[in-house]
This record gives structure tokens, sequence and C-alpha cells, in this order.
């Protein structure tokens, strides 16, 4: 009986200090969260002439989206603020937003505020989660508030060489863009591009990259600086033949199209700027 008496109050003082141990445990991890959210605190002065961020606080601000109407809405002026400021059609921003955290109201972006999936990726020191996409439990960027996903989204396609070719198309040529991003690799779902296509075309929203460009949707595009053209790759052709016949470097066609090697398929579409053809 006493050793009865001696087995259970061992027993309890393991269980008192498991639950002691995953107390300490989830009040470290809370900290090490507030402390990695305090770092990606910005101010207006930080923003160097870009349009100002909320406070980070600390604390999470959710948002409660009931329609793909009040999501646009809500995003568009934002949207058009980031196009000014990084050269990103508004249209694009809009449609990946509406796509990757549906319309705001899916797991990842509540929890997370997180719009554009982007995961934590090497050197990310910000606060983070954990979300089941690709593979189970992976890492994700979690943000206080909206705009600093939508501002995190501006710079992770602006400071990465693999998107550099998207800032050479033109700022309102929503279909390249799309099609472009699943080129190189935001996407592995093949049809990504159709996807964002049609959000912006059944949601009016290239009319917000004519607002920041000042012409309304209709308005013929001025063009200025090399011509833009398109060309469809034939049977017989080769990067070094399609620059010959554009007076471009082959280089210059890999970059604007984000091409990394030298093969080139029947059919493909191949963004040309020059103002002369050698025919």
């Amino acid at each position: 009986m006493i050793k009865q008496r001696v087995w259970i109050l061992v027993l309890g003082i393991l269980i008192i200090g498991c639950k002691t141990k995953k107390r300490v445990t989830d009040s470290d991890r809370q900290k090490v969260r507030t402390a990695r959210a305090a770092k990606i605190k910005k101010t207006s002065k930080e923003d160097k002439g870009l349009y100002p961020l909320p406070e980070d606080t600390g604390k999470f601000v959710r948002f409660e989206i009931s329609s793909i109407t009040e999501y646009i809405q809500t995003f568009s002026e934002i949207a058009q603020f980031e196009m000014k400021a990084y050269g990103i059609p508004a249209s694009i921003t809009l449609a990946q937003g509406l796509l990757e955290s549906g319309y705001g109201r899916g797991e990842l972006a509540k929890k997370t505020n997180n719009h554009f999936g982007i995961k934590c990726h090497t050197g990310w020191t910000g606060d983070y989660d954990f979300h089941d996409d690709d593979e189970r439990g992976e890492c994700f960027r979690k943000y206080n508030h909206p705009m600093y996903s939508y501002r995190d989204h501006s710079i992770f396609l602006a400071n990465r060489s693999r998107y550099a070719f998207l800032f050479d198309l033109p700022r309102d040529d929503y279909k390249r863009w799309a099609k472009g991003l699943r080129q190189a690799g935001y996407a592995t779902d093949k049809r990504y591009p159709q996807k964002l296509i049609q959000l912006i075309e059944r949601h009016r929203l290239h009319k917000f990259d004519r607002a920041v460009l000042g012409r309304a949707y209709g308005q013929s595009k001025m063009v200025s600086g090399p011509e833009r053209q398109v060309y469809v790759v034939k049977k017989g052709d080769t990067l070094y033949s399609i620059s010959r016949r554009y007076l471009v470097s082959v280089d210059d066609l890999k970059r604007w199209n984000g091409i990394r090697g030298n093969t080139i398929s029947i059919g493909q579409e191949i963004a040309i700027k020059s103002t002369q053809i050698n025919k």
C-alpha cells in the first residue's frame, strides 16, 4: 500500500513537471515570435518616400473579408501604391492576393495575414507560422497587418534575380506578367497564369493599372523607347537567329524572357524590345 502511494506521488510530480516545462516552452516561443515581429516594424521614415505603413504595435490585426468585391475594395489602393513604388501591375498584385489568400478567407491568410503564400526562405527574420502546402508543416511568413504582406510581396519580386525580366515588360501587360511569374517559378500550378488572367478580366482589375498610368481603360497606349513585340518561335529558330532578326543580343533575349539555357520550343512566345527589324 505504501509503495502504491509512493508511485502515485512520483507519477503526479512527473506530470506536473511536464506541464510546467510545456508552459515555459510555449512562453519562450511567444517571446521569440514577438522579438521577430519587432524586427519587421516599419515607419514612414524607413519607407523613403513610399506611402507609410501602419505602425507595427506587435498585435495581430485580423481582417474579416466577406466577398471578392470587398477584398478588391479593401486592397486595390494598396496595390496601386505598390505599383507606383515598384512597377508591379496592380492587377497582378490583386489577382495574386485573391488567388493565394482565397480572397482573405483562406486558413493561411487568417492566421498569418500572408496574402501571397510567401514561405520563410533563408534570411527571413520576421514572425512565421506553419501550414500544410506542397509538404506538411511548411514555414510561412507571418505579418501583423496585411499591408506588410503587400509590401513584402513587392520586395520579394523586386529583389530576386529570377523575376528581373518581368520588370522589363510593360507595366500594364498583365498577361505576360502572369505567364512570367509561372515561368520564374512563383507557383507550381501549370494553370497559374490562366487563373490570374481570369481573375483580372472577370473583375476588371486592369482598370487599376490604367489609373496608375494615367490612362482611361481602352485608351491607346503611348509607346516610348524601344518597341515591344512578341515573336512566336517557329521550326528551325534559335535564340541566335531571333537575335539577328531583331538586332538584339542573345543575352538580352534571355534576360527579357527569363531564359536560363539556350533551348527554346516551337510555339514559345519570345518578348522582343527593338526599334529595328532585320528582314
